[in-house]
């Protein structure tokens, strides 16, 4: 019957019809709710977490062909960070179609979770019909985002500001992992050499990283420049 997929709504967003739609199901699946017939997002995010890398980075070079590497790294960074993701998944209110138990969303689906699910969905794109719809959908929802002013990405100046004094690359470093599985708290431990570590503390390891970054880099350059 025509409007009985509760999911058909999020396919027109994307543009993508799934031949096997049992793909999208698992990709909208928390680990909160899988169970006996219903694996979870979790391996489908693995996927799409590198079907996005590999998409983005494409795109940038073929769209800034005058860009070094370092400034291509600040977008890709940018470009598949966590707010990123959760930017993307608002516009296609992948919140409305997330299964998870009730005592993950009762305040709200998180921010972590909706990262994940959005990469898990381009893994099952990628998986029902290859890497060509996959990066097509990236560069059509990621257009906007592509044509801002190369970021500034902390991991990435920490470890430019390092090779640029022929010291070592710095070492990061999970120092505590608190909280329920759907709403972790990581604590992350930057380290370079001659100065003391700092921390960072994100919902994410990657945000956690580039705080503890940010704040070591800030140290570097106000003991050192």
């Amino acid at each position: 019957m025509a409007g009985s997929d509760p999911d058909s709504d999020l396919e027109a967003r994307l543009g993508y019809r799934f031949a096997r739609k049992a793909l999208l199901d698992q990709a909208l699946t928390h680990a909160s709710a899988a169970g006996a017939g219903r694996p979870s997002l979790e391996r489908l995010e693995f996927l799409g977490d590198r079907v996005l890398a590999l998409a983005i980075a494409n795109d940038l070079i073929r769209r800034f062909p005058g860009e070094d590497e370092g400034a291509l790294a600040r977008r890709l960074a940018s470009l598949v960070s966590g707010e990123s993701l959760v930017h993307i998944a608002g516009e296609l209110e992948l919140a409305r179609h997330v299964r998870t138990d009730a005592g993950v969303s009762g305040g709200g689906i998180p921010s972590s979770v909706l990262e994940d699910v959005c990469e898990a969905v381009i893994g099952a794109i990628y998986l029902d019909g290859g890497l060509a719809p996959a990066a097509a959908l990236i560069e059509r929802l990621w257009a906007k985002l592509m044509t801002a002013h190369p970021p500034s990405d902390a991991k990435t100046e920490l470890q430019e500001w390092v090779q640029a004094r022929g010291m070592k690359l710095p070492v990061y470093e999970t120092v505590a992992a608190e909280g329920p599985p759907h709403a972790p708290v990581f604590t992350i431990e930057a380290a370079i050499e001659g100065l003391p570590p700092a921390r960072g503390t994100a919902g994410s390891k990657r945000a956690a990283e580039r705080a503890a970054a940010e704040e070591l880099l800030a140290h570097a350059k106000a003991t050192n420049d």
